[in-house]
């Protein structure tokens, strides 16, 4: 990964039990939009995307239907490792952070998340706290995305059981901005989802940013998605598409979470993490 991904990143965040019968295997969409919907590309785009003008997509692509009908249901029994959070920018804080306390920072929240996941779902998480970006006592970005993906690839090279991939942040927004709704009777921050299409406006295909995996990675934002909105309707905001990759090629289902930003409580964090 180069520097002008690791920067293109922060500019970005300014702008907006399986059953045995066949038909069984035919994925449901999770919403109750019908398919046919999801047929017209531009319903799908002007809905569920906001698209950066640094990169481009065509209904080729973005085939809705197929991503909504892919099987992305966990595999892994819970005795293994299945989901691994981290965070790329661990310095991200809130506006009621507590200097010197990573409890209250998107490390914290991110082991709220880790916390929820096992103890209330109960899946196998791997929660990493490893800081990417601090060089040298101060903060550092140029080098985040490829230190986080050189520490992640050898956890994931330990544990292979590992199928799902949370790149946890929280946005960048205008001051007078404010990204929270009410769910459950509690002010939780809305969450984003990122995808990195390794494709540029203007050259195209990005070689040494190679994913893979971007039809998987789609596959999963976009139900990710749909069901977060029907689940909490508000919740989610658009599901935002940039040119690079932000390490979206270290699984299939590799999932970059914008949730909140520097404007939202920590309350308001947690909130959105249950």
């Amino acid at each position: 990964l180069k520097e002008e991904e690791e920067e293109a990143k922060d500019t970005g965040q300014q702008e907006e039990t399986r059953s045995a019968s066949a038909a069984s295997q035919e994925r449901a969409p999770v919403t109750d939009i019908p398919l046919e919907r999801f047929q017209d590309f531009n319903y799908v785009l002007s809905n569920f995307y906001t698209v950066d003008k640094s990169t481009s997509i065509n209904s080729e692509q973005l085939n809705a239907p197929a991503l909504i009908q892919k099987d992305l249901r966990m595999q892994t029994e819970n005795d293994q490792p299945q989901i691994l959070i981290y965070h790329s920018h661990s310095q991200e804080e809130f506006i009621d952070s507590v200097p010197g306390d990573p409890s209250t920072t998107i490390v914290g929240v991110g082991e709220y998340l880790a916390q929820i996941l096992r103890d209330t779902y109960g899946y196998n998480v791997i929660h990493v706290t490893d800081v990417f970006d601090v060089i040298d006592g101060k903060l550092d970005r140029n080098q985040a995305y490829t230190l986080a993906s050189e520490r992640v690839s050898e956890i994931l090279g330990e544990n292979p059981s590992v199928e799902v991939v949370i790149d946890l942040h929280r946005d960048g927004v205008a001051e007078g901005t404010h990204l929270v709704t009410e769910i459950n009777g509690k002010p939780t921050a809305k969450i984003m989802y990122f995808n990195g299409l390794s494709r540029s406006r203007a050259n195209g295909g990005i070689e040494y940013l190679y994913n893979p995996y971007i039809q998987d990675n789609l596959a999963f934002s976009l139900q990710m998605q749909l069901a977060s909105e029907s689940l909490y309707p508000g919740f989610v905001r658009h599901i935002y598409l940039r040119a690079y990759r932000y390490n979206l090629h270290l699984l299939p289902k590799s999932l970059l979470v914008e949730a909140g930003a520097q404007t939202n409580t920590v309350e308001e964090m947690r909130n959105a993490m249950e």
